[in-house]
């Protein structure tokens, strides 16, 4: 607690220099009022009746800044810090553990005090201005300056202590930690809580509290309804455990601990109707439950992941500050966290999410596989190329981490070279093929992406054959101009996005989830894993269009690659070079764009065996008709 900095903070006239230096007499720390901090300029501005204005405050907010991040041990401060972009400043570059004390209270109140001060520079009038001005924090303590000053630092010491924590999370796996030293540092008092296992896992909750500074205020533990006890009601519980089996027994399991209203936030990879049964199921006990994606992998989960919630509106409700304050920014400010919509929705386009990942990745793959063995370029001159690219409206995280991935070497050999081509998949490349086929949307790409990766398990038998198939070898002739495969790809991935959305429609359709297209785009213009230019474009385009095909700016961009993907595919299928995925979007532009049926001689042939009938060009009411034809 020493080591705390604490800034008590609210309007002028809410008791933050009593309440703070009662504070700092309590925990024998010192105590600094915000308000000596304040250039001239800006006192003289507040005695005549003028509002500060955001460029006012910039030095006095860097002023205590500067001191809080120079204090040795810990320290209170009275600042009003009204903003976010405030508070941001104020906790800038400070590595102590931050607590964050919001003094609260309503106007009528507060005016009624300050008109009785004659020792402050800050009229009564320019009161409203600060209600105005107030960004109430997500994280922290709120207090009700109705109290009295001792009972205030009393119910501040209680929510600051190890009692009660405000907030719980299950699983501290890759992404669980992560997720948890995230929390942290937005100032929420954490419960963490690991399964206990026999000499495998024993008070891993507890060892890892103790290996970071930001959870000091955090606690461990190991024994479930201890866990649950130490948080404050209604509990919000955050689990990263296994999907699937393991998700429902550890529900089984925490349920006889759960109170009515508390909430439970899966996290993990869940199939939605998973999400959906289990917000049915736990409705029945009074709890809530939240089914939500997260994208970002690990540096995402610590800094700031894609976040995508469904399930009750009222159970969204209780825990929208905790995953609106661990989300990623846009380039807005605005968090890449939205309430998607009821019932598993939030998984489901996460699973969608994580099929045009497995497309997008494996279109770099393909590339890459044309400049390596038919151009005959090293990793590092295909990180030339794709580091040009990048800078480019081809720009994506994908493409940048290939880059990195392409230039690491160990001694004298590319790491690339020493990794076994055998692509392995969690399950949601699968889930979102299935239900492509149930929905009936021709996801063509994320299909190929899932079997090139099946394909690829093959490895041993793959091998086998190879050396008993006498394959005449790559051409030489088959080299190829670079940018044919750029522009190939930059069509093949608006592609595989509209497949994508595509999907999610016919769900949304479906389900009657009432999806919103231009704030799914929104929230994965950063944090996950298939941020990109296109993806910020995309948040535009829906704004305006159904679909990325009522674009004219998209359909301008297929009509200029549609031969530069025939062309890259041509010379990959002559080069003896597997490019499923390229394939995929070239037919699939194909079928779009073409006026070439096949699909009637399929109805004449159903009809033939099946009298299933067929519609015919002829006759515009729509009528089936039958026909003899023998």
């Amino acid at each position: 607690m020493q080591q705390t900095i604490f800034f008590i903070m609210g309007v002028s006239g809410s008791g933050k220099t009593t309440v703070g230096k009662l504070l700092s007499e309590h925990l024998s720390v010192p105590f600094y009022d915000g308000d000596d901090f304040h250039p001239k300029e800006n006192v003289d501005k507040m005695r005549e009746g003028i509002p500060l204005t955001d460029d006012d405050r910039v030095g006095w907010l860097n002023a205590i800044n500067e001191k809080a991040r120079t204090q040795t041990g810990g320290a209170v401060f009275a600042c009003s810090a009204l903003k976010e972009k405030y508070r941001e400043m104020l906790s800038h570059k400070l590595s102590k553990k931050i607590e964050w004390i919001h003094l609260k209270g309503d106007f009528k109140t507060i005016v009624e005090r300050m008109e009785k001060r004659t020792d402050h520079f800050m009229p009564a009038k320019l009161l409203q201005s600060q209600f105005e001005t107030l960004e109430e924090p997500s994280a922290g303590i709120s207090v009700d300056i109705s109290q009295s000053p001792e009972k205030i630092l009393e119910t501040i010491m209680d929510n600051t202590k190890k009692t009660k924590t405000e907030f719980g999370l299950v699983g501290l796996g890759v992404m669980g930690k992560s997720l948890s030293r995230n929390l942290a540092q937005k100032g929420f008092r954490l419960s963490l809580y690991n399964r206990h296992e026999a000499v495998v896992e024993e008070k891993v909750a507890e060892r890892f509290v103790a290996e970071f500074p930001e959870l000091d205020t955090a606690r461990g533990f190991d024994d479930l309804g201890t866990f649950v006890g130490s948080m404050a009601t209604p509990r919000k519980i955050f689990l990263m455990i296994k999907a699937g089996a393991a998700t429902d027994e550890f529900i089984e399991n925490i349920l006889p601990f759960l109170s009515p209203s508390d909430v439970l936030i899966d996290g993990g990879n869940s199939l939605y109707t998973d999400t959906k049964r289990r917000i049915a199921y736990l409705k029945t006990k009074g709890v809530h439950f939240i089914g939500t994606g997260v994208s970002g992998g690990e540096e995402g989960a610590l800094k700031g992941p894609s976040v995508m919630p469904s399930g009750d509106p009222e159970a969204y409700a209780i825990v929208s500050k905790y995953l609106t304050a661990i989300a990623a920014k846009d380039k807005h400010g605005n968090p890449c966290c939205t309430y998607v919509g009821k019932e598993g929705s939030g998984h489901f386009i996460k699973m969608v999410h994580n099929g045009v990942e497995y497309a997008e990745m494996q279109l770099i793959a393909e590339v890459y596989a044309g400049l390596r063995y038919v151009n005959q370029l090293t990793p590092d001159e295909i990180a030339d190329i794709f580091e040009t690219w990048n800078a480019t409206e081809l720009s994506s995280y994908l493409l940048e981490i290939t880059v990195s991935i392409l230039r690491k070497k160990e001694g004298d050999q590319w790491l690339i070279d020493l990794i076994l081509d055998k692509a392995g998949n969690k399950g949601t490349g699968n889930w979102t093929t299935v239900s492509a086929a149930e929905l009936g949307i021709p996801a063509t790409m994320i299909s190929s992406a899932l079997f090139a990766r099946y394909i690829s398990a093959f490895k041993a038998e793959r091998v086998k054959f190879s050396e008993n198939y006498h394959y005449q070898g790559i051409d030489a002739e088959s080299a190829f101009d670079p940018e044919v495969s750029r522009v190939a790809y930059a069509t093949a991935r608006i592609l595989n996005h509209h497949q994508g959305f595509e999907l999610m429609k016919a769900a949304s359709d479906e389900f009657q989830w009432g999806l919103d297209f231009p704030e799914i785009a929104r929230i994965w213009t950063n944090g996950c894993i298939i941020r990109s230019v296109l993806m910020d474009e995309l948040s535009t385009v829906f704004k305006d269009n159904k679909s990325m095909f009522d674009s004219p700016e998209i359909r301008s961009q297929l009509e200029h690659g549609h031969k530069e993907l025939k062309v890259f595919a041509i010379q990959m299928i002559t080069a003896g070079i597997s490019i499923p995925c390229h394939l995929s979007a070239l037919d699939y532009l194909n079928a779009y764009s073409t006026g070439y049926a096949t699909a009637n001689v399929l109805q004449a042939q159903r009809d033939f065996f099946g009298a299933h009938t067929y519609q015919r060009t002829d006759d515009l009411t729509g009528k089936y008709h039958h026909t003899q034809w023998i």
